[in-house]
C-alpha cells in the first residue's frame, strides 16, 4: 500500500554521475586507462591515490572544519557526492569498489535477507559461511579491471587482507597492509614513489570508530579528525610528483540520543506479520512472512506508519526501486530488499532487541538513511608538491 508521504521523499543517489560510485572509475578515467570514463573530470595524472575515509560526511567536514585546517584549506573547491543508499559501509564502498549502485551488486544493507538460506546476512564482518562473495557480488572490480593496465594497490589494515568485503568488491591489485594511520602513510608514500604509474586505494576507518563509540560531537571524535587532516598533510607532502591526491567518504553520521534508541521489539504490533529484520537502525529492511494476504501486508505497513510514520519515511520494495534509491536492481538483487524499508528522518535509531549486540544500544553515531548529515560526502583534490609548482607556474589543476 503506496502511502501519502507527509513531506516529499528525498532525491535518489545520482548514480551514474555524482556519487561514490563514480569515484574510482573517474580516477582510472584520469589515468588514461581504457574502459574508463572520468565522469567526475579529475585531472590528469601518472599516479591516482584515493583515500576513503569512512564516516567522513561532507555536513560534518564543514561543521568541524576549523580542527581540519589543511582540509579546510580546499574545501571551497570541494564538490558534493553522495553515498550509496542505503549510507553505510558495505553498500557504499561496494560502489566504489565495482562503480555500481547496489541494485547491480547487492551489498543493498549493514545486513540483508540471503533468499536461498532464508536468514539474515551481515554483509561486513560477519558474512555468513554459507555466502560466498563472488556469487553474491560477481562483477568484475575496478581494480581488477585496472591492474591490466597499471599498478593497483590497496593501502588498509591488514585485517582486510582476505576479507569477505574485500573479496567481494574490493579484489584485485596488491594489497598491502598497516595497523596505524601513520604506518599506511609511510606504506602509501613509498609504494607510489616505487612506480611510474599506479591506482591507489588508501582506506582510514578511525573516524567513523569515533563517531559509532562516542559521537560526533565528541572530543574523541574531534581528535580523531585533527589526526586524519595531519596523516593527509604529511602524506600530500611526501607523494611523489605527478600524483593526484583524492579524498572521499562512504557515508556521513548523526548523533542519536539514548532516548531515542529505540527497542522496537518490545512492540508486539509492530513485529506481527515481519519474518525477518535486517538493515541499520536508520534504515531497517523489514521482511513479511509468506503467505500473508495484500490486506494483512498492508495492516503491517499501517502499524508501522502510525507508529512511526512523522519521524521516518515508510516505502515498499516497489516504492524505494521505482525511486530509483537502489539505482538498477537486477532479479537476484531484488528479494534481499525488505518489503518495508523505514528510513528515519529525524534523530531516531530503531533497534530489534531480539537480534541485536547490546552494543548497538550504546551506539552514539548513527547512519543508513537519506538525511544530508548521512548521505552527502566530499571530493577533495588536495595539493601535492607537483600541484603546488603548477600552481606557481599558473597551471591550477582543473577542478571537476
Amino acid at each position: 500500500m503506496p502511502f501519502d508521504h507527509r513531506e516529499p521523499l528525498p532525491a535518489p543517489p545520482a548514480y551514474g554521475l555524482s556519487t561514490v560510485a563514480e569515484v574510482l572509475t573517474s580516477a582510472a578515467g584520469a589515468l588514461g586507462i581504457e574502459g574508463f570514463t572520468n565522469t567526475l573530470s579529475l585531472p590528469a595524472a601518472r599516479r591516482v591515490a584515493v583515500v576513503m575515509v569512512d564516516g567522513l560526511g561532507l555536513t560534518l567536514l564543514r561543521k568541524f572544519a576549523a580542527h581540519a585546517p589543511f582540509l579546510r584549506e580546499n574545501l571551497d573547491s570541494a564538490r558534493t557526492l553522495s553515498s550509496a543508499f542505503p549510507s553505510t559501509t558495505a553498500a557504499s564502498l561496494a560502489s566504489l569498489g565495482t562503480g555500481l549502485p547496489p541494485g547491480q551488486h547487492g551489498m543493498v544493507g549493514y545486513d540483508v535477507l540471503d533468499p536461498a538460506q532464508d536468514r539474515v546476512v551481515n554483509m561486513l564482518g560477519g558474512w555468513d559461511p554459507g555466502v560466498d562473495p563472488l556469487t553474491w557480488q560477481p562483477y568484475e572490480t575496478v581494480f581488477e579491471r585496472a591492474a591490466a593496465h597499471v599498478p593497483v594497490v590497496t593501502v588498509s589494515q591488514p585485517r582486510f587482507a582476505d576479507s569477505p568485503m574485500t573479496r567481494a568488491a574490493l579484489r584485485g591489485g596488491t594489497f598491502v597492509g598497516a595497523n596505524t594511520i601513520q604506518a599506511r602513510v609511510d606504506a602509501a608514500a613509498g609504494q607510489l614513489a616505487g612506480a611510474s604509474r599506479m591506482l591507489m586505494y588508501f582506506y582510514v576507518n578511525d573516524l567513523d570508530k569515533a563517531g559509532h563509540r562516542y559521537g560526533v560531537d565528541s572530543a574523541e571524535w574531534l581528535r580523531a579528525l585533527e589526526d586524519l587532516d595531519a596523516a593527509l598533510k604529511l602524506l600530500a607532502r611526501r607523494v611523489p610528483s605527478d600524483t593526484l591526491l583524492v579524498v572521499t567518504a562512504d557515508h556521513g553520521m548523526v548523533d542519536v540520543p539514548a532516548t531515542q534508541r529505540i527497542d522496537y521489539s518490545l512492540r508486539p504490533d509492530l513485529i506481527d506479520g515481519v519474518a525477518h529484520t535486517a538493515g541499520e537502525p536508520r534504515m531497517l529492511h523489514l521482511y513479511l512472512e509468506q503467505g500473508l494476504t495484500a490486506s494483512e501486508r498492508d495492516a503491517v505497513a499501517l502499524r508501522w506508519h502510525e507508529a512511526f510514520g512523522t519521524r521516518a519515511w515508510i516505502l515498499t520494495r516497489e516504492e524505494a526501486v521505482e525511486h530509483g534509491y537502489f539505482g538498477s536492481v537486477r532479479d537476484e538483487v531484488r528479494p534481499r530488499i525488505g518489503d518495508l524499508l523505514v528510513l528515519a528522518r529525524e534523530g531516531v535509531a530503531l533497534i530489534d532487541g531480539r537480534r541485536a549486540q547490546p552494543s548497538a544500544f550504546a551506539m552514539v553515531g548513527q547512519h543508513g538513511s537519506l538525511t544530508r548529515a548521512e548521505r552527502d560526502i566530499p571530493l577533495l583534490i588536495l595539493p601535492t608538491p607537483a600541484a603546488a609548482v603548477r600552481t606557481r607556474n599558473g597551471k591550477g589543476p582543473r577542478r571537476g
